[in-house]
């Protein structure tokens, strides 16, 4: 019932190990799409030789979160699809319990587990109706979604409230289950093979996306209201490392200026983590 009815998707990217304990979380008898945003054949061959339900796609480059979750939902063909982030872990009942809540809520569009959500919202048999999810764990009912899933334009950050968001404007459903309990380690799917370089990647793009959603749903002049605090607070840093000669630390805040005034000037977003 469960291979039939549920594909899970993971994006990758160098997150070898991380995946892995997913992956052995899950039943064997579920479909999996790995979408590995890079070109690694070694990878792949592990991968699939080592799951043989799983289906490993490499996208020749690093497209970022939603193109790459887009690659994967794009090829779902069962009734729902389970999105994961690779560094988390599945509770033995969890598979089942969103099942359960798909077939007894079937107007739903999404579900999500209820985590550290749980103290904020109004629960009733397990369930709430909401307006957000946390997205590392997104469970979908295809059929509410038309082959269009997540907005193409975030790489990183705000994927997942912009894809609530476009539910709620179609009087979607979306509910968190408390029952359904998975296990996310929060720390980046990649390895610590370059912090400094992973933490300026971080940092573009929370400022590029911060700006490009608020203009998104406010205006553009809102959004820039918005911004102002961060482009002064990101100048202001720069400066002071630079004269403590903290290179490191001012070229985090260069990226974050960086991302705030190409998504300002309309530029797409295209920084990418130079990781070996």
């Amino acid at each position: 019932m469960e291979s039939k009815d549920l594909t899970i998707v993971i994006v990758t990217f160098k997150s070898d190990e991380k995946v892995i304990n997913c992956l052995n979380s899950i039943s064997n008898e579920i479909p999996i799409i790995i979408v590995e945003n890079s070109s690694n054949k070694i990878f792949k061959s592990k991968i699939e030789s080592s799951y043989h339900n799983v289906e490993c796609i490499l996208s020749g480059q690093n497209n970022g979160y939603s193109i790459a979750n887009n690659i994967g939902l794009k090829r779902v063909k069962t009734k729902y699809a389970l999105v994961l982030n690779p560094d988390t872990i599945l509770s033995k009942d969890a598979i089942k319990n969103f099942l359960i809540t798909a077939r007894e809520n079937k107007e739903f569009w999404l579900i999500g587990p209820a985590n550290d959500q749980i103290g904020s919202s109004n629960f009733k048999d397990n369930l709430a109706e909401v307006k957000n999810l946390k997205g590392f764990a997104i469970f979908f009912n295809m059929s509410k979604f038309s082959n269009k899933f997540f907005d193409e334009n975030f790489f990183l950050y705000f994927e997942e409230i912009d894809l609530c968001n476009q539910v709620i404007k179609k009087n979607g459903k979306i509910f968190l289950d408390q029952s359904i309990v998975i296990n996310h380690q929060g720390a980046s799917s990649v390895k610590d093979i370059n912090k400094i370089e992973l933490e300026k990647n971080r940092n573009w793009h929370w400022m590029w996306s911060t700006f490009y959603y608020h203009k998104k749903y406010k205006g553009f002049f809102l959004a820039l209201l918005i911004i102002i605090p961060n482009l002064l607070s990101a100048l202001t840093k720069i400066i002071f490392y630079l004269i403590t000669f903290k290179k490191n630390k001012k070229d985090i805040y260069y990226c974050r200026l960086s991302g705030i005034f190409n998504s300002i000037i309309g530029n797409k977003s295209w920084y990418r983590p130079s990781l070996d």
